[in-house]
């Protein structure tokens, strides 16, 4: 089968590997969509796994079924989850299944980005997940980036009514827009570097998008009654984006530390500014089974548009143009690969 085999951002290579073998319990998707993350070119993060097959937003169809597989059968439409929490342990039996170790352990065979990949047994079991009737398989490789989203704007314990700053309108960004819409914002506001990403934070329902440049703070004053933010939703990597976010968030509100950082990064805050105005920060990594089951709620009830969000469609030969595309933030939102094509 063909691969797309990553060595850097740079450097994707069209590739050959054999098919994986399926064993008992184990299912083979063919893969049909596979979305580029943000996460797969942070180079910090990946280069030092590499070469390596990434890829892990992907919808499918099963084409082979292992023995004592019970709920799948060959034809079904199905997104699968790469990372997937035991469900029994300390963390998961007290809602934290992000950081089970199970979770951190788990990974499907060899990435999204391939034509055919193997689904271990306990893949199967806590993280493969029917296709709605009508939902595309573009669509279905939404669903994990959605999942994260969701589970961010829960333990951010967004409600009806508040002001939401999201900094940063990429992909992540603007899921976040349209979620914190569905879930009742009264205001929404975003920031980003690029006019394009500003323009479609607009498009899929912020109420205003200024440059993230400006003095954030004042324009929050100036088109929201005085206040700050109650939510701010960083998406944003860059210690400029920290530094803002904690100066636009409005007194007794929460700020959600929603991309990743570097792990040397280290950034200066007033535990005092945090006390004294009653500011929550929260973090939040990947999305659990009951996020993903959400994010299928929210997509197939067209409450989240995501076929819109799709500004490029790409061959697994064109692979490395989607990386480069995604790195460079400048004209795409979502990079998705046909695998098939």
């Amino acid at each position: 089968m063909k691969i797309a085999m990553y060595y850097n951002n740079r450097d994707v290579r069209l590739e050959e590997m054999p098919i994986p073998k399926i064993g008992p319990g184990e299912l083979l998707v063919k893969v049909i969509a596979s979305g580029i993350c943000g996460s797969d070119v942070m180079e910090w993060y990946r280069i030092k796994k590499a070469p390596l097959v990434l890829g892990h937003e992907i919808a499918g169809e099963i084409v082979e079924v292992g023995e004592g597989v019970e709920n799948f059968r060959m034809g079904d439409r199905v997104f699968v989850s790469h990372h997937v929490p035991c469900g029994k342990c300390h963390y998961c039996l007290n809602g934290n299944e992000t950081v089970c170790d199970t979770l951190r352990s788990t990974n499907f065979d060899p990435g999204g980005f391939a034509e055919y990949l193997r689904v271990p047994q306990i893949n199967v079991q806590n993280g493969t997940f029917l296709l709605p009737d009508g939902m595309s398989y573009e669509e279905g490789s939404f669903i994990e980036p959605l999942a994260c989203v969701v589970r961010g704007q829960q333990k951010a314990k967004m409600k009806a009514g508040q002001s939401v700053l999201v900094i940063g309108s990429g992909l992540s960004g603007i899921l976040h827009v349209q979620l914190a819409r569905t879930n009742g914002a009264e205001r929404i506001f975003a920031t980003d570097v690029n006019e394009y990403r500003l323009e479609a934070a607009m498009r899929f329902g912020a109420d205003a998008a200024f440059h993230a440049g400006e003095d954030v703070p004042a324009r929050l004053r100036e088109i929201n009654e005085g206040r700050l933010a109650d939510l701010v939703i960083i998406c944003a990597g860059a210690e400029q984006a920290v530094s803002q976010g904690l100066q636009s968030v409005e007194r007794g509100g929460t700020i959600l530390l929603f991309a990743p950082q570097m792990p040397d990064a280290a950034f200066p805050i007033s535990v005092y500014d945090l006390w004294h105005d009653g500011i929550t920060l929260i973090t939040s990594y990947a999305g659990s089974p009951k996020d993903i089951i959400e994010a299928i709620r929210l997509i197939s009830s067209q409450k989240i548009n995501v076929r819109d969000m799709i500004t490029h469609r790409l061959g697994l030969a064109e692979t490395e143009l989607g990386f480069q595309l995604t790195a460079k933030a400048q004209d795409s939102l979502k990079v998705i690969i046909e695998t098939q094509r």
